[in-house]
C-alpha cells in the first residue's frame, strides 16, 4: 500500500476476479469497474472470445455487491446492432444493487483513425 494513494481499482470481464478477489484486496484494492456489455450469454462468450463463461461478469456482479466490501461500478458499452436492445434489461439487472451504472457510447477506432459515423442515438 501506498501512503497517500486512496483509491486502487481494476477493471475487469470478471472472468478471473473471484479466483484473484482475496489478493487483490489484501493489496489494498478498494474499487472494481466490471466490464459488462450484455446480459446474453453467447454474446458475451463472443466479446471474452472464450466458450463456457457462463456469463460469469454478471454472476460476479451479483456475488460483488452481495458482499458490499468494495466500490463497484459496472460499465456497459452501448453498441446499435448488438447490445442496445439490452440498455432497459441493464437498469432492470442493476437497479437494486449497491453499484453504480455507466453507459459508454461506443466510439470505433481502427488503430489510427476514429471511424466517423453516426453516434447511438443520433439521426
Amino acid at each position: 500500500k501506498l501512503e497517500g494513494l486512496k483509491t486502487i481499482a481494476v477493471t475487469t470481464n470478471g472472468i478471473n476476479l473471484t479466483r484473484l478477489l482475496p489478493r487483490l484486496k489484501e493489496a489494498g484494492l478498494n474499487a472494481i469497474n466490471i466490464s459488462l456489455d450484455t446480459l446474453v450469454p453467447a454474446k458475451f462468450e463472443f466479446i471474452v472470445r472464450r466458450k463456457g463463461t457462463n456469463l460469469s461478469s454478471k454472476a460476479t456482479v451479483l456475488i460483488l455487491s452481495g458482499m458490499c466490501v468494495l466500490y463497484l461500478q459496472v460499465n456497459c458499452v452501448v453498441m446499435r446492432g448488438f447490445n442496445e436492445d439490452e440498455v432497459l434489461d441493464f437498469v432492470d439487472f442493476t437497479k437494486d444493487l449497491p453499484l453504480d451504472v455507466r453507459f459508454i457510447e461506443y466510439m470505433p477506432f481502427d488503430g489510427k483513425y476514429c471511424c466517423f459515423g453516426v453516434p447511438l442515438g443520433q439521426k
